[in-house]
């Protein structure tokens, strides 16, 4: 029988500064992600997009001006990925920007707890006490353990909703001064570019598998901004040093090796400043490879 997969857009564009997020929806359906999957073999429903508030109409300021907005479509997202998870299908949440991860991986391990790779080069590990802009973007992995506003961390259901032996960042190489200490102090696994540029993507995807093989089912954080910008140059916070196209294909796959995959996230494609959806397009193939798509 083949596995269902639910894609689900979520238009959130509330979580930082730069407009065009909101718009890696549909550039992700625009490059053919549900015909890649189908080709595959998977089940694909396309589920639309979360209803979410139209950012001209919430306060100019924005910031965390825009936290209830923000918890508000987080709720949706934690239900929808509930449920998703509930019928035994795949979600695969296609962003948007990183604040919605609050709500997508709440639901995912509403029923069961799961493995995290969060891929990305930023910690998203501010609080509104540490965090230079105030843009929840940056946030959402400290809510999800616990730390920040109450009304972020309570999104689904009350306190932090992982712990940090669940969690490993990869391809991190631009973190915020206070974000820094916080995150050598939470306990979470951590692989900077250093420690890829040193012992290898390979080396550090099956070390981050074997400290999570505990989980009978990984939750992939996928922000493409975790990849070079000469790679994926249409994304919001651009950051030199990332990981190459052939680094990110091969952490996929070796992730897909594990066959513990069971939802995941795609953010922070912003088409506004990408190259002939070339970003889009990458994002595809990623989700692909991650999936079972192999060269031989």
């Amino acid at each position: 029988m083949s596995t269902t997969v639910h894609i689900i857009g979520v238009l959130m564009d509330l979580g930082q500064s730069r407009r065009g997020v909101d718009m890696g929806p549909s550039a992700l359906r625009y490059a053919g992600l549900n015909d890649r999957l189908r080709r595959l073999g998977y089940l694909i429903e396309d589920h639309g997009n979360i209803e979410t508030p139209v950012r001209d109409t919430l306060p100019p300021e924005g910031g965390l001006a825009f936290r209830p907005a923000v918890m508000q479509t987080c709720e949706l997202i934690y239900q929808v990925g509930r449920a998703a998870r509930a019928a035994g299908a795949i979600p695969i949440f296609i962003g948007g920007d990183h604040s919605i991860a609050i709500g997508t991986i709440g639901g995912v391990t509403h029923h069961q707890p799961a493995g995290i790779l969060w891929i990305d080069a930023h910690g998203d590990f501010n609080t509104p006490h540490t965090s230079p802009s105030g843009n929840i973007h940056g946030m959402p992995l400290a809510a999800l353990l616990g730390q920040g506003p109450t009304e972020l961390v309570n999104v689904g259901r009350a306190g932090p909703l992982l712990t940090p032996a669940q969690v490993i960042l990869i391809g991190i190489r631009d973190l915020d001064p206070e974000e820094r200490i916080l995150l050598k102090d939470s306990g979470i696994g951590i692989y900077t570019m250093h420690d890829i540029d040193k012992r290898g993507v390979a080396a550090v995807a099956e070390e981050a598998l074997a400290r999570l093989n505990g989980f009978s089912h990984l939750h992939i954080s996928l922000d493409m901004d975790s990849l070079d910008p000469d790679e994926a140059p249409g994304v919001g916070a651009p950051v030199a040093g990332g990981l190459t196209y052939r680094e990110a294909h091969l952490l996929m796959e070796i992730i897909a090796g594990s066959a513990q995959v069971g939802s995941l996230d795609v953010v922070e494609i912003n088409p506004i400043l990408d190259h002939r959806n070339r970003t889009a397009l990458i994002a595809t193939e990623l989700v692909a490879s991650l999936l079972g798509q192999t060269i031989l």
